[in-house]
């Protein structure tokens, strides 16, 4: 890796998430030097490379550090020689996202971006690209690492390391960091002074143990949470909360995706009232992208706007920024990752990706050994898992009957015929990002 300044390429660089990024690596430009920042996006995504790209070249003029900015639709000439490739792109962009939440809820099944038949068909779009890229990053930058935050993010690391031969791939996610500031709020702390041992799966996270100033308070944590769960929760996530006495059951703090799972019937009928009112979340995003969008072309904006915490991927910018950092200075600091399972978690294939505690070094993280989770969390993940992993085979073969079979494994779809009914109608949806299913 060069000493003498970084290079550092983000594919989907026109999302309204870069401005976050660029103020991280602004904020971190002594220990991280980037001389070189490639945003690099799509011709569909052109205009609004352009003006995150503007804005980006403002905000590191104002910061007056030598980092310069490039903008191309040229994904080759960008991976040439990088350091670190992070990815944050969406196949089909809201337009297909908006399909994935609508679509299931025609049959009464919950419609989320990454959560049953929308997370299975967002994986299905987008695997196939990543591992494009990875191929590409193969001759072009072979030493880099790669940092996805491209969701369905745990899918897609699992099928970088199940279907190339790319080693150095993390994935990325704000939602633990989330649940860390969640407590410190509810416990009325600064957030620095709290620390939690997570293990699971990708959106499927649960918080094992929690620290005060390094003291196990897990107890008395999830007590006082139990009584106000309002603070663990996400601007993208219908704020319902988990009856007090079933946290107190559970004795760990799931994540806010967990109400897709344990809330169920409130949350398919809070999808449902949205869809009458305001129409699904990537409507409501795609409103809040065009004041984003016209917010970030004003000529005299040279940092990040506050409205960009309306998107959901707050934090974003640090835990991307943090982990570069941690990887490039060789820290060794603990952060909460998508990596190699390699019998951290017991019950979990060893070739699987988690979402798990680890420490962080220059050559990548060393999970945590958390044995197995617990006995009432364990079939759940488990369940999730064995869709994660025939969902990725679905990804890659193309196969109707794989693919049928992750949307009948998954735990919001009620039956095999309902599965069939909303994969017929989703793979005609998505015909054009799906081109593996003839």
């Amino acid at each position: 890796m060069k000493k003498n300044g970084l290079k550092v390429v983000t594919i989907g660089g026109g999302s309204s998430y870069t401005p976050e990024l660029i103020e991280g690596f602004i904020k971190r430009y002594d220990t991280l030097p980037i001389n070189e920042l490639w945003l690099v996006d799509i011709e569909e995504g052109k205009e609004k490379l352009d003006i995150v790209g503007n804005l980006a070249k403002r905000m590191v003029e104002k910061a007056n550090i030598p980092m310069e900015i490039h903008l191309t639709l040229d994904r080759q000439a960008a991976l040439k020689d990088a350091d670190f490739v992070t990815t944050q792109f969406r196949v089909g962009q809201l337009e297909a996202r908006a399909k994935d939440e609508e679509i299931p809820l025609k049959y009464d099944v919950i419609g989320q971006e990454t959560n049953g038949p929308g997370g299975l068909f967002k994986a299905l779009r987008t695997i196939p690209v990543m591992l494009e890229i990875v191929k590409e990053m193969e001759v072009l930058c072979p030493n880099a690492w790669l940092i996805n935050f491209t969701n369905p993010a745990g899918m897609i690391v699992e099928a970088i390391f199940r279907y190339t031969n790319w080693k150095k791939v993390i994935g990325l996610c704000n939602v633990p960091i989330g649940m860390e500031r969640g407590v410190a709020k509810s416990l009325e702390v600064d957030a620095e002074r709290i620390r939690i041992d997570f293990g699971g799966l990708n959106h499927m996270v649960f918080g094992l143990t929690i620290y005060l100033d390094g003291e196990d308070i897990t107890e008395k944590a999830i007590d006082k949470i139990a009584a106000d769960a309002s603070e663990i929760n996400m601007k993208n996530i219908k704020s319902v909360s988990f009856e007090p006495d079933f946290i107190k059951g559970l004795k760990v703090l799931p994540c806010p995706y967990h109400k897709y799972y344990y809330k169920q019937k409130e949350m398919l009928e809070g999808e449902l009232n949205d869809l009458k009112e305001s129409g699904v979340r990537a409507k409501v995003v795609q409103k809040l992208e065009e004041t984003l969008f016209e917010t970030y072309k004003n000529e005299n904006l040279r940092e990040k706007p506050k409205e960009l915490e309306q998107r959901g991927g707050a934090y974003y910018s640090d835990v991307a920024c943090n982990l570069i950092n941690s990887i490039y200075n060789d820290k060794g600091d603990i952060q909460t990752v998508n990596t190699l399972n390699k019998g951290a978690i017991a019950s979990i294939p060893s070739d699987s990706v988690i979402e798990v505690s680890s420490v962080i070094t220059k050559n990548g993280p060393k999970p945590f050994a958390i044995g197995d989770l617990p006995i009432p969390v364990l079939g759940l993940v488990q369940q999730i898992k064995s869709f994660e992993r025939t969902t990725i085979d679905a990804a890659v073969t193309g196969n109707y009957h794989t693919a049928l079979l992750a949307m009948t494994i998954n735990p919001l779809v009620p039956s095999d015929t309902i599965a069939k009914q909303i994969l017929d109608e989703m793979l005609e949806a998505h015909k054009e990002f799906v081109p593996q299913f003839k």
